[in-house]
């Protein structure tokens, strides 16, 4: 695929995709989300794909947000497609059998912040900025915000994060649970290839179990929860992939998983 707006690379199991408007600070247009849309579902899809990094060119921004200019003047028509957009492209992050981390290297507001709340993980320069800032430009979070947001770091800390619409650092991202871990910025992309390949190197279906019973198990009462975990937890033993990392373990090898 050709793409105008993001760049697609991959590395053996990791698969990155940068936004890359550096001048405007990786802002979101439906150019873009239409990219990544295709971008996501071609790496949720290729052989051999363990881990997805996301994150935006430059050293500023990760994604500063909408593109104002481009939003600017349009009715309901055309705000109800940009949001579907985007909710689609969280969606597919959120979703999709893959682990995904967002590699954040400045500002993270509005839509980039909810981009990076679709992601499994999120790692943070310590310059990073994150905020939903929407509430100064009389509209609300489109991309998911409200609805993640207070999963993610509390409802009493997302209300003030939504409705004051301040910025927040790192630091903040990191003591309100939102961020993994914060680096140097100079060293932020190779962490985080470093976690991908990490992740990559450890069973498939283990991975993609655990991923997928953690999202699940935010939105389902907690009994429910636990028993669809031991109900996997079961089901795995009857793949080859648990024989072969206790075997690895008891002969003291690296497991060889199959993807």
């Amino acid at each position: 695929m050709s793409f105008k707006t993001i760049i697609v690379e991959h590395d053996g199991p990791v698969t990155t995709i940068t936004v890359n408007r550096p001048d405007v600070l990786n802002a979101l247009n439906l150019d873009v989300l239409k990219e990544m849309k295709d971008a996501v579902w071609a790496t949720w899809t290729r052989e051999g794909c363990m881990a997805l990094i996301l994150t935006g060119a430059g050293n500023k921004a990760f994604v500063a947000g909408a593109d104002i200019a481009q939003m600017q003047g349009k009715g309901p028509a055309w705000a109800a497609q940009f949001a579907e957009l985007g909710h689609c492209v969280c969606g597919m992050l959120e979703k999709m059998p893959r682990v995904v981390i967002a590699a954040v290297n400045g500002f993270a507001l509005g839509g980039g912040t909810e981009l990076s709340l679709a992601c499994d993980i999120i790692l943070a320069g310590n310059r990073a900025v994150f905020g939903q800032p929407e509430v100064k430009l009389g509209i609300i979070p489109g991309f998911g915000g409200t609805a993640r947001l207070p999963r993610a770091i509390g409802r009493s800390a997302a209300m003030e994060w939504i409705l004051a619409g301040n910025t927040w650092k790192a630091e903040d991202a990191l003591r309100l649970g939102l961020v993994a871990r914060v680096c140097e910025p100079d060293a932020l992309m190779d962490e985080a290839v470093k976690l991908a390949r990490t992740i990559a190197s450890r069973g498939p279906k283990a991975v993609q179990a655990a991923k997928r019973l953690v999202h699940d198990g935010l939105s389902i009462p907690l009994d429910a929860a636990l028993r669809t975990e031991a109900s996997v937890f079961a089901n795995l033993f009857d793949s080859d992939e648990p024989r072969e990392g206790m075997k690895a373990f008891l002969e003291k090898r690296k497991p060889e998983f199959k993807i």
